[in-house]
């Protein structure tokens, strides 16, 4: 199934309108969420076809959002990629424990990003 639609989850301004730009540059349609609970709602309302989450988020964090959406019956099969400042071998597993499909820490290279998400889809 091709990536046409992505959710980025992500409480920075600053880093939502950047992976935004780089994907609505390469043709994507993007959705944002500023917290885990609004990525949780909006990736129930809205199907995107893959989530950029990030961990460090007041309320619920990304770890959190992630094993939540990863368990649930109606978003389970949406692959997502943690996009963090954690970059601790700990962090990742720990990451890929919760569900997400792949783990990219920040800053993010967008050319890397892009060839994720082709590989993906």
């Amino acid at each position: 199934m091709p990536i046409k639609k992505i959710l980025i989850v992500d409480d920075s301004p600053t880093e939502r309108y950047a992976l935004s730009e780089a994907l609505t540059k390469n043709g994507y349609q993007v959705i944002t969420a500023e917290t885990g609970e609004e990525g949780i709602a909006k990736s129930k309302s809205e199907l995107p076809d893959l989530i950029l989450m990030d961990v460090v988020m007041p309320g619920m964090n990304g770890y959190q959002a992630t094993r939540t959406i990863s368990r649930d019956e109606a978003t389970r099969a949406i692959p997502v990629i943690i996009c963090t400042t954690k970059g601790q071998e700990t962090d990742k597993i720990w990451g890929m424990r919760q569900g997400a499909y792949d783990y990219l820490v920040k800053p993010v290279d967008h050319t890397e990003l892009l060839a994720r998400i082709k590989a993906i889809g």
